[in-house]
């Protein structure tokens, strides 16, 4: 993945942020240098060492796979400084104290070769006074990258270049950190918290303060502040235990101690005793003994509670409001309109919030664009506060912040009665400083569904999918239903799709913009169907599914899924039937059908048998890949990321992985057309399997799990039908089983469990609670 503009990378400061940097870098297959101080004489790399073998222990792992910690190579400070001069990059992530890092500068300025890049991590400490004292030559190499935590799942980057930065070396960290680490890169000016965490930490003191003052319960705060407004559920209040109550109050002195007196946090910094009180007492959130929620114990119980902001005492937590209507789903001005004290706390969070964060343009950023990509890439809103004030309307919110002797933004004035955004020619367009409309520019390599769609319609479209042109002979199939699950409607696109794709283009990718690629079949209509005992229907779906993923695998044209996010069940089969696979690095798939009492419908087991059969130093015969694919698919294994989905066999080792989500699509459409030149479709798998035998091997493993409480009764049902088929029901190893008659096994199987009360109630308790049942 690396482009060689960076061959190799040095971190310095092994702790949280340094080591994680360092894993992502290795993510991408990159080598990299992780350097901290010597804490232990007789092992002098210790500290280094030691949060390389945490991080392979850590859940969400920092890692996408084992191999990739093979990259990393420790060290520390006082023995390998010098070996600063084999790396490309130097990132330096030690703890936010300005003396240090100038120290630990003044060093690596005489190992460092000419034109290395050094970086900080700094979230708090102005680049100016970073490099106060350094020479012209550091200084032109020097910029701030700040990454967010974890940094391997959070995409934003924001980048600070000083006014000596050269611009030739700014601009080879951001390519990099942009096409080699997946991030996206965000351009921020040289001022106190810069962008994200500036608006941040304003927003969680806002939300704090008219907590504590109108009387609401933290319950209340995080319903009203959290889905209603495009905020992740955690709301303010389980946020602030997610990051941990002992960094609000240096976040805040971070900001209080550069601002100017005149800026709008200075208005609302404040500290609350209860807060001093818990994170004295060791209540710092989920890393300590709770915070503003804890799980209490006492009495060998689990009880959920909450704490209360005006006594301080923890009380059963209570059921959180629930906001219906419009204002539950995304009405901003709906959302501050409720009466009472819902709508009155989601104006007091929400009004100063996007006021604050209009009013630091251009002083930390020089565009819109610019605080919108960091509060949604950073703090994971769903729209960023000018999408927001979009939303409200400029004018109706200007008139709201007047009304509540807020100042209004210059920005804001200066929209007038527009909007920061609008589609102009079938193109996105931004305000700008200048006051006039600008189009949104993709960086080279990065092609949008998005953006396509806003100037083109579908070639083809049903109620679940739709097939649109994205250039060069090239479409790209979308799942268009909730979480994309699969049913008859993608099927009859699919069924559609293909003589038009032979007809008229070259290659067809199988792509979404959503989070998630797929989440296997629609199981709530299957649900229906199984209650009204429509079973012929089921039954066809199940073959309507075989017919149209084997369309897709024999097309006169090349196939390529592109999935990011889970794909799973249905979704992980279309990928398995495909030509090949463009991946974007997080990807999470499987054959998870096992978990609702099922078993792959639609090929996954016949595509996963031919695939172990041909793995590298897989042992010849009829029953090591069967044993390997049982072993995979009876526990609903789920590959956390492409590199693992690589070694479980849902992704080929050839497949193609993507670091950045953005540029999947255009590296999918280009392998797709790589493969367009005299293509030709694969000739069908023929199986040699080993028969009854071999499933009473694989029926007395399945007994063994369950005598050690490691499955279910009702899992070796399942585990039985899915030996069945992958054993080639009644047959030897002397007779060749097609594909077709892996495909009927599977259906069969597949009915018998769908009979099945057990599946039944595995279907039912999914769908009600999200969470398997273990029957």
């Amino acid at each position: 993945m690396a482009d060689g503009s960076v061959k190799k990378v040095c971190v310095i400061g092994a702790g949280t942020m340094g080591a994680g940097i360092a894993a992502q870098v290795a993510n991408a297959g990159v080598p990299v240098l992780l350097l901290d101080i010597v804490r232990d004489p007789a092992d002098r790399n210790a500290v280094a060492r030691g949060a390389v073998e945490k991080m392979l222990k850590t859940d969400p792992a920092p890692f996408m796979g084992k191999g990739a910690a093979r990259l990393v190579e420790v060290g520390n400070i006082e023995d390998d400084l010098a070996r600063v001069a084999e790396c490309d990059w130097v990132v330096e992530a030690i703890i936010e104290k300005l003396e240090l890092k100038q120290d630990l500068y003044a060093k690596l300025e005489a190992v460092r070769k000419p034109g290395t890049a050094v970086s900080s991590n700094t979230s708090t400490i102005p680049l100016a006074q970073l490099t106060a004292g350094r020479s012209d030559a550091f200084k032109r190499d020097f910029l701030i990258t700040h990454f967010f935590n974890p940094p391997r799942y959070m995409r934003l980057i924001e980048i600070v270049a000083g006014p000596e930065s050269d611009p030739a070396t700014v601009a080879k960290i951001r390519d990099f950190t942009d096409r080699v680490l997946g991030k996206t890169p965000v351009d921020a000016e040289d001022s106190p918290g810069f962008i994200a965490n500036r608006i941040g930490t304003f927003w969680i003191q806002a939300a704090v303060n008219a907590a504590f003052d109108m009387g609401v319960s933290v319950e209340e705060a995080d319903a009203i502040g959290g889905k209603p407004m495009g905020v992740p559920k955690t709301g303010v209040f389980g946020l602030i235990d997610l990051i941990g109550l002992d960094l609000m109050p240096y976040l805040q002195k971070s900001l209080t101690s550069t601002l100017p007196a005149s800026d709008a946090y200075q208005q609302i910094a404040r500290s609350e005793p209860l807060i001093e009180r818990l994170i004295a007492e060791g209540y710092t959130g989920r890393k300590g003994k709770g915070g503003f929620y804890r799980l209490n114990r006492e009495g060998g119980k689990k009880a959920k509670e909450a704490i209360n902001l005006q006594t301080g005492e923890y009380a059963p937590q209570a059921k959180a409001p629930e906001i219906s209507g419009p204002a539950g789903k995304g009405d901003l001005a709906a959302l501050v309109a409720l009466p009472g004290k819902t709508g009155a706390y989601a104006w007091a969070v929400l009004g100063p919030t996007l006021a604050y964060a209009a009013s630091i343009v251009p002083e930390a950023t020089r565009s819109v664009l610019g605080v919108d990509d960091a509060m949604k890439l950073g703090y994971n809103w769903k729209a960023g506060p000018f999408e927001m004030i979009d939303a409200f309307g400029p004018a109706a919110l200007r008139a709201s912040l007047a009304e509540s002797g807020i100042p209004v933004p210059p920005i804001l004035e200066a929209v007038g009665d527009g909007k920061f955004y609008r589609i102009e020619n079938g193109k996105r367009q931004y305000f700008g400083l200048d006051g006039q409309y600008h189009d949104v520019v993709r960086p080279d390599g990065v092609l949008l569904l998005a953006d396509i769609k806003l100037a083109s319609k579908p070639l083809l479209k049903t109620a679940s999918a739709a097939l649109w042109d994205v250039g060069d002979g090239v479409v790209a199939l979308e799942f268009t239903g909730k979480m994309n699950a699969l049913d008859v409607e993608v099927m009859k696109l699919i069924e559609q799709a293909i003589p038009l794709v032979a007809e008229k283009y070259k290659a067809l990718v199988v792509y979404n913009e959503g989070t998630h690629f797929s989440a296997g079949a629609n199981l709530g209509l299957a649900l229906f169907a199984v209650n009204i005992a429509a079973w012929s229907e089921i039954d066809k779906l199940i073959a309507g599914g075989q017919q149209a993923f084997k369309a897709l695998k024999y097309a006169p044209f090349p196939v390529v899924a592109a999935p990011a996010g889970m794909a799973l069940g249905g979704g992980c089969e279309i990928v398995l039937n495909s030509d090949a696979a463009q991946a974007h690095a997080e990807t999470y798939i499987g054959l998870v059908e096992p978990g609702v009492g099922l078993i792959p419908g639609w090929g996954g087991c016949g595509e996963m048998l031919d695939r172990w059969r041909n793995m590298p130093r897989m042992p010849k015969g009829p029953m090591p890949a069967v044993g390997k694919v049982f072993e995979i698919v009876s526990t609903a294994t789920v590959a956390k990321s492409a590199a693992e989905a690589k070694e479980l066999g849902f992704l080929r080792h050839t497949d193609g992985v993507t670091m950045n989500r953005d540029r999947l699509l255009a590296d999918a459409k280009a392998r797709a057309l790589a493969m367009a030149e005299g293509y030709m479709p694969p000739a069908p798998p023929e199986f040699r399997l080993p028969g009854p035998s071999g499933k009473a091997a694989l029926d007395l493993a399945v007994q063994g799990f369950r005598a050690r409480g490691l499955a279910t009764p009702y899992d070796e049902v399942v585990a039985g039908k899915l030996a069945t088929v992958l054993t080639g029901g009644d047959t030897d190893p002397t007779e060749v089983i097609t594909e077709e008659r892996m495909l009927e096994l599977e259906r069969i199987e597949f009915m018998h469990l769908v009979h099945e009360s057990g599946t039944q109630a595995r279907i039912e308790h999914m769908l009600a609670t999200g969470k398997p049942l273990r029957n």
